[in-house]
This record gives structure tokens, C-alpha cells and sequence, in this order.
């Protein structure tokens, strides 16, 4: 087993690779991915969710209750920026329905699963990436059908109750389900190798959702690869030094500045995903869209991270 757990950590530090790696592959040969669709998506959706519940332990809920000023900051940022970036980005890029649509979904996700490790290769305060991650998670079956329903509903069809249903089901029930089982089963030698090799399956499931979209649209891609993209990343960053310098407006010190500049940027666009292909299965912009974004957060949060570090180094 500690083969097993070495290997997923190796999977979770080319987290990036590995997911552009599906999306080439799902271009080149859409058959290897086109599997992953529908229900199937769903449940892989499900599969990463459980794994981030079975991350969280007593302690991280006890930073909730030690640290709640941080964790009001940081939910405020993260469901205020994002969003309304998202929509303004949309706007000035004279995006497409679709694309809007796509964007918007992502920017009204929660953080994204994969933040923690960043913050930790940031240098970051790795306690409260893992508040911030949880506290927008759960906010996350509310916030997101309102802020969809505010900023899309005029122009695309939303169902935002049977969202906030779906929310619950695939994201809210499996984080809780997962957190439970760590609570009550932490001392279990073999729920220790479980849980080792969690974060190995969810990069597998998180590559599997990105290439899945990349083998049934990826032809559509090149439609408006360029705007599409350059709004993506517009939205990332933006979403990082807005972030950041929320965080230095109310005082903040360096580590929860860049943690919440990772929280705040790196969105759970494999959600974002999953709702598309749930809520607006014949928008292919939207869906190609939130893929894209996969890719790009993944990559992006790295090299933030990695930035960072390197930036530590010079300093000393």
C-alpha cells in the first residue's frame, strides 16, 4: 500500500499533466472517453466529492469555529467575486449565450477540490484553504442556482430548484457521507490505505469528466478556441488578484493572502462540468467552456502555487 500511496501523490502533483493529457487523447480518439456521459458522469462527479469528504476530520470543522471571521472573508470573496467577474467578463468579451453560460457556471461553483494542494505548494495557510473549500462546498447547493438564476436566468432556460436538488445528491451527500466515514473510521488501518489512494482516484475521475466533454464537443472547440480561453483566463486571474488583495484589505498576512487568492481563483470547474451536461445538455458551448476551464484552472493554480514557492526562494 505505500506503493499505492506514493503513486498517488505522484498522480496528485501532475494533476495538470494528467488532465491535459485525457483532453488530447479524447480529441485524438473521442471512443477512449465518449463513455463518460450522463449518468456515468454524474457518478464519477460523485466519486471526487466522496474523496474530498474523506479529507475532512474533526480538526477542520474545529477551524471553523476558531477561525470564523477568516471563513466569512473568504466565502464573501469567493461568492461575490467570481460570479459577478464572470458575468462582467462575459459582457466586455461580447461572449456568445453559450459561452456566458458556460463561464458564469464556473464562476458560481465553489473553490475547487484541488486548491488545498496548491495552497500548500504556495506556502499558504493549508488550514484555512481547507475551511474556505468546505464552507464554499456547502454553501455551494444554494449559492450557485441563485447566482445562475440572478445572472443567466433572463436568457436561458434554468431550473434552479431541480439544481439545488442536484447540488445535494451529488455534491453536498457524498462530501458528508465522506467526512463521516473519516470521523468514525480514521483509526482503521485499511480506511488509512483508502483514503491514501483517494486522491489518486479523483484526478483518474476529475481526467475522466474533462476528457469525456473533449470526446462528445471537442469538435466544437476550435469554433472560438481564442475568445474562449482568453475570457477563461481573464476570470482565473482576475479571480487571483482580486483575491488576493481582498485579502490585503483587511489585513491579512501573506499566507491567507495567497490562500485566498488560490480559493478565490481556483474554481471546482468539474462541477461546473457536471451541471452542464446535467441542466443544459444541448448548449455544446457551455459544456466545451467549463472543460476548458478544467484544463486551465489545473494548470494555472500549479503554477501559482509553484510561483510562489520560487518567489520564497529568491527572497531567502
Amino acid at each position: 500500500m505505500n506503493f499505492l500511496t506514493a503513486v498517488s501523490r505522484q498522480m496528485t502533483r501532475f494533476t495538470a499533466l494528467i488532465i491535459v493529457l485525457a483532453s488530447i487523447v479524447a480529441f485524438i480518439e473521442p471512443a477512449t472517453f465518449s463513455w463518460v456521459k450522463g449518468d456515468t458522469q454524474v457518478f464519477v462527479l460523485g466519486i471526487i466529492m466522496l474523496g474530498m469528504g474523506m479529507t475532512l476530520g474533526k480538526e477542520d470543522y474545529q477551524i471553523l469555529a476558531k477561525r470564523p471571521l477568516d471563513i466569512f472573508i473568504g466565502a464573501v470573496a469567493q461568492y461575490t467575486i467570481m460570479p459577478l467577474l464572470a458575468i462582467g467578463i462575459a459582457k466586455a468579451f461580447n461572449l456568445s449565450p453559450g459561452l456566458t453560460l458556460g463561464l458564469v457556471l464556473v464562476g458560481t461553483c465553489p473553490g475547487g477540490v484541488s486548491s488545498n494542494i496548491m495552497s500548500f505548494l504556495a506556502k499558504g495557510d493549508v488550514a484555512f484553504s481547507v475551511g474556505m473549500t468546505t464552507v464554499s462546498t456547502v454553501l455551494a447547493p444554494v449559492m450557485t442556482p441563485l447566482w445562475m438564476t440572478y445572472l443567466v436566468g433572463q436568457t436561458v432556460e434554468m431550473d434552479g430548484w431541480g439544481m439545488f436538488k442536484f447540488m445535494l445528491l451529488v455534491t453536498l451527500l457524498p462530501v458528508v457521507i465522506g467526512s463521516a466515514a473519516n470521523i468514525l473510521l480514521h483509526k482503521k488501518h485499511w480506511f488509512e490505505d483508502v483514503r491514501a489512494i483517494m486522491p489518486a482516484v479523483a484526478v483518474v475521475a476529475f481526467a475522466c469528466i474533462v476528457g469525456g466533454v473533449a470526446a462528445v464537443h471537442g469538435h466544437r472547440f476550435a469554433e472560438s478556441a481564442l475568445v474562449m480561453v482568453l475570457a477563461i483566463a481573464a476570470h482565473n486571474i482576475g479571480g487571483y488578484i482580486l483575491g488576493y488583495y481582498s485579502g490585503a484589505l483587511v489585513g491579512m498576512n501573506t499566507a491567507k493572502k495567497r490562500t485566498l487568492a488560490i480559493e478565490v481563483g481556483v474554481q471546482n470547474a468539474g462541477l461546473a462540468t457536471g451541471l452542464s451536461a446535467k441542466f443544459f445538455p444541448g448548449n455544446a458551448e457551455s459544456a466545451v467552456a467549463t472543460a476548458v476551464a478544467c484544463v486551465w484552472h489545473s494548470v494555472s493554480g500549479t503554477v501559482l502555487g509553484n510561483l510562489f514557492a520560487w518567489w520564497d526562494k529568491r527572497e531567502q
